[in-house]
């Protein structure tokens, strides 16, 4: 056990986290709602600090990220627990592994410098913290990050978007990336399917660009619950607020965990909400969990592709230093050094 960051001492023995936007009341001997962190004699510890259930090497279009060093490779890691409780959770066996395993912790005992070692002997330009919401394993992901920007290496979170603003305050110095889903843009669909809520997602993804992150936002489309045009058009003008160049991946739900009585989403809902997006002025669009062309980066100014990829394979790149090999345009992101 570590003793936890960002909390404070409520009544009595009673802590307060910070961490995330559920701000837990810890009473002596209790867990917050992530079901990892643990209030002992008045002091929060995090369980999972070092304790690795999942690593892997993936490429970073898998996060999914497309504007960050499109074709590299990235070390994944995480740990059990989330502070979500989602009923359509496809990694439900980890993010919800202390709850379905009456409070136990698992995982293999990791040093913070041998992920960055394995990260750089096996070729990744970055780790992403993912699989789970990473701001649960907190203390231990900012530990990799600080080590990582020493190897010249990037840090991703693939992230739900909830920790507090001063996480994201204190994270953003060593964070190159982040992809937030924004699940939905109703609170009630938040509270039912999430138990949370859809304020301080909206607040983070805001906060993290204006923190100079590169944010991609994605949103899984589940068929009755999220999809109506007038909810992905009030989404995609919320993320054209935020600016015109995040990135947005409208992904295909496919039944697990405890929604198996959805069906999986038509690849013409997907058609859809790209050109919703497209339509309230987003740059980027991009259609996730089918392939076959909605995945590619196309030039805003001349409609020539730049990017073209295959699932999670990039084919063919027509850029030269983040610009459009035909007309020169400027297509943000974080590129490769020329």
């Amino acid at each position: 056990m570590k003793e936890a960051m960002f909390y404070q001492q409520g009544k009595g023995t009673e802590v307060i986290c910070g961490l995330c936007s559920h701000r837990c009341h810890i009473k002596e001997g209790r867990r917050g709602i992530c079901g990892v962190r643990e209030n002992k004699e008045g002091k929060l510890y995090t369980l999972v600090y070092g304790r690795l259930v999942s690593e892997h090497v993936d490429p970073i279009e898998k996060k999914p990220l497309f504007h960050l060093l499109p074709g590299s490779r990235s070390y994944s890691i995480s740990t059990v627990g989330c502070n979500f409780h989602c009923l359509h959770c496809q990694n439900y066996q980890i993010s919800q592994y202390p709850h379905l395993q009456g409070g136990q912790i698992t995982g293999r005992e990791k040093s913070a410098e041998s992920v960055v070692d394995d990260a750089v002997q096996s070729g990744c330009a970055s780790i992403s913290y993912t699989y789970v919401e990473p701001t649960i394993f907190y203390e231990f992901a900012y530990d990799c990050a600080v080590l990582a920007r020493k190897r010249q290496l990037k840090n991703v979170f693939v992230s739900n978007g909830y920790m507090t603003p001063e996480v994201a305050h204190h994270l953003a110095p060593v964070l190159d990336g982040i992809n937030i889903d924004i699940k939905a843009f109703t609170d009630d669909f938040y509270k039912k399917v999430c138990k949370a809520r859809l304020q301080p997602v909206l607040d983070s993804v805001r906060l993290m660009h204006e923190l100079g992150v590169w944010v991609e936002v994605t949103t899984l489309i589940i068929p009755g619950l999220n999809d109506s045009a007038r909810e992905l058009r009030e989404l995609a003008r919320f993320i054209r607020n935020v600016s015109p160049a995040v990135p947005w991946h409208v992904t295909a739900f496919y039944p697990t965990y405890k929604m198996m009585d959805r069906e999986r989403t038509p690849i013409e809902t997907l058609r859809k909400a790209r050109e919703i997006g497209l339509a309230e002025g987003l740059r980027f669009v991009y259609e996730g969990n089918i392939p076959g062309g909605g995945e590619n980066t196309f030039c805003p100014a001349c409609g020539t592709t730049l990017i073209t990829r295959f699932g999670f394979s990039v084919r063919q790149v027509n850029m030269t230093g983040g610009r459009c090999g035909k007309c020169g345009e400027q297509i943000e992101g974080v590129w490769q050094e020329e």
